[in-house]
């Protein structure tokens, strides 16, 4: 019995955090075809130097930088997050500009910002009013380990985006 317990409290909080670690595709949807309607504004290494990413912002984004820089209620940026080609050390390929060669799209990363979330979409699951949430290269959920929220939190000052100041100088050379 006290062991029962005890894996019955280990999973109801290893299940929740998990479950929304990486964002919550319930509130934040995949948006369809943005690759056609939404404008790249930047391909570069990611952090980690293991990944490559693209950056694509909406209109209302574009737009909400070009007059405030900082986002409005409406604004969403998609990170395409690809695995790079390695070498036979297994060591990214960087091409002649220093950037990764792609081999494939391995997720889609969605942050949108809402000022009227549902109220059943905890703040806690939020940064500021993004939301976050992370998908396949299908568009279907995908699970994720790492926790959006977190990392975001810290940016507060750069409108909870690593890529804050590329979407401005994008949108300022526009």
């Amino acid at each position: 019995m006290k062991y029962t317990l005890k894996t019955i409290a280990t999973i109801l909080i290893v299940v929740p955090l998990y479950a929304y670690a990486g964002g919550d595709p319930e509130y934040v949807k995949f948006p369809e075809g943005y690759e056609k309607t939404f404008t790249k504004y930047a391909t570069m290494n990611r952090a980690n130097q293991t990944q490559v990413a693209k950056l694509y912002a909406n209109d209302a984004a574009i737009a909400s930088y070009t007059k405030d820089q900082k986002s409005t209620s409406g604004s969403v940026v998609i990170m395409e997050i690809y695995n790079p080609k390695k070498d036979a050390d297994g060591k990214p390929i960087a091409g002649s500009d220093g950037i990764f060669e792609i081999e494939s799209l391995a997720a889609v990363a969605v942050m949108e910002n809402r000022n009227n979330w549902d109220a059943a979409f905890a703040k806690d699951h939020r940064t500021g009013d993004w939301g976050f949430a992370v998908y396949n290269p299908d568009g279907t959920a995908k699970s994720n380990d790492l926790n959006c929220v977190q990392c975001h939190t810290p940016l507060q000052a750069q409108d909870y985006m690593f890529t804050y100041q590329q979407l401005v100088d994008f949108v300022k050379k526009k």
